[in-house]
């Protein structure tokens, strides 16, 4: 059996660390691009979309990745805008419980995915997320790692 306590966990800490002093568009570009080149690096295809206060600031798509990922990413930002947790810490919990976020939350399998890949953009001292990052073209925790030490490496937080 998984220990699923853990893993939540390090995901609440992840949230709590990876905060933004400010984020501006230009802030946006230049992790989107940090991601992208992570990307290459570990010779991975995904999309990146980045979005502040429900704007797009931020989307890039690399070859081989279509339609399908852009439909991915709007279903886990769907989970991350309604519980205000990262898509990944959602799936685990739900998993956790042994469930499904529809079948405890109620909400549409073709509308919400509680899997990997989208994280809320918090802010210092700032109560609940101002946007989105999300990834999506990887597993759901490598989406989520994708995400998340990319953050680390541009926070310079080290957890």
């Amino acid at each position: 059996m998984e220990d699923y306590q853990a893993l939540l966990d390090r995901i609440l800490e992840q949230e709590r660390l990876l905060r933004f002093s400010e984020f501006s568009h230009g802030t946006a570009i230049a992790l989107g691009n940090a991601i992208l080149e992570r990307a290459v690096r570990l010779d991975k295809q995904i999309v990146v979309d980045i979005r502040r206060n429900g704007q797009v600031v931020f989307h890039a798509k690399m070859d081989g990745t279509g339609p399908n990922n852009d439909r991915w990413i709007e279903r886990k930002l769907n989970v991350v805008n309604h519980f205000g947790h990262s898509s990944y810490y959602m799936h685990v919990l739900y998993k956790s419980w042994n469930t499904t976020i529809q079948e405890n939350a109620y909400v549409d399998a073709m509308e919400y995915s509680a899997e990997g890949g989208c994280f809320p953009i918090l802010m210092a001292n700032v109560e609940g997320p101002i946007g989105s990052i999300a990834v999506s073209g990887l597993t759901g925790p490598e989406d989520h790692e994708m995400i998340t030490d990319t953050l680390a490496e541009f926070l310079g937080i080290v957890y």
